[in-house]
């Protein structure tokens, strides 16, 4: 695993000038999300062993749509999971170039809980806000699939149970992801400036390949995001990811 390093530019706190938020998180609206359902899953799902997985999506709302995310056992092996996408929504939000997500989060306790807030359209585009898996308890996955950077981040305000702020900034020539107020990496990749995509919260849980599964009496896995919101910047408002005067250097692109 890597640890975060010297090396790469990173903000200054700063809120975007004149932005505005664009996107407050309900989750139990029915135009604002899709339940159950996402085409990040091969055939929209329910099931995607092919990424080491032990889903099966549900739609009901005890799973997802009070913000607390469940898995619960099936009888066949697999777990009724629960997942809320924008792709297909009445309001169809994506988030585009420039903006800014910030999330309040209970991470899970339970093995096998693997949490994420990421991003997803036409087959790619994804930015992982986060991933975390309870076996490494001190650990967020911070990922760029759009353009290839990640990095593994330890903390010690990360572990089963706690609650972090978390801020992803989608930045036209860097991605930067924030820590409870802090920087902690900016990718120098970016998304481009034409990037937009659907979000996706979801709860999967793991089936052995990367990370262990559910031990055999745990029954439930969840975790709970409390609340998202998504600002886009107004005129003047900058949106390249930090990229300019300012900056601070501490964490660069993982290799």
């Amino acid at each position: 695993m890597e640890e975060l390093a010297p090396g790469g530019r990173l903000p200054a706190p700063r809120r975007p000038t004149g932005s505005d938020v664009v996107f407050t998180a309900d989750f139990t609206s029915r135009t604002q999300w899709v339940a159950g359902r996402s085409w990040a899953y091969p055939d929209g799902g329910p099931v995607n062993p092919g990424d080491d997985k032990l889903d099966y999506l549900v739609p009901d709302a005890d799973h997802s749509r009070s913000g607390v995310f469940r898995a619960t056992r099936r009888p066949d092996g697999r777990w009724n999971t629960g997942l809320l996408t924008t792709e297909g929504s009445e309001e169809g939000f994506t988030v585009r170039a420039g903006d800014v997500l910030e999330a309040r989060v209970r991470l899970p306790r339970e093995i096998g809980a693997w949490p994420a807030i990421w991003t997803w359209r036409d087959g790619d585009q994804e930015i992982d806000v986060f991933e975390y898996h309870p076996d490494h308890p001190d650990l967020l996955e911070l990922t760029n699939h759009v353009r290839g950077a990640d990095r593994y981040v330890h903390d010690d305000a990360v572990g089963p149970g706690a609650w972090v702020d978390l801020r992803t900034d989608f930045g036209r020539r860097s991605v930067v992801w924030w820590l409870n107020g802090t920087p902690v990496f900016s990718d120098g990749r970016g998304v481009g400036r034409a990037w937009h995509a659907y979000l996706i919260v979801n709860l999967s849980v793991s089936a052995g390949r990367y990370h262990p599964p559910p031990e055999d009496d745990t029954t439930e896995l969840s975790f709970e995001v409390s609340s998202l919101v998504v600002r886009r910047p107004g005129p003047g408002g900058g949106g390249d990811g930090g990229e300019h005067s300012g900056a601070a250097t501490v964490g660069g692109p993982a290799e």
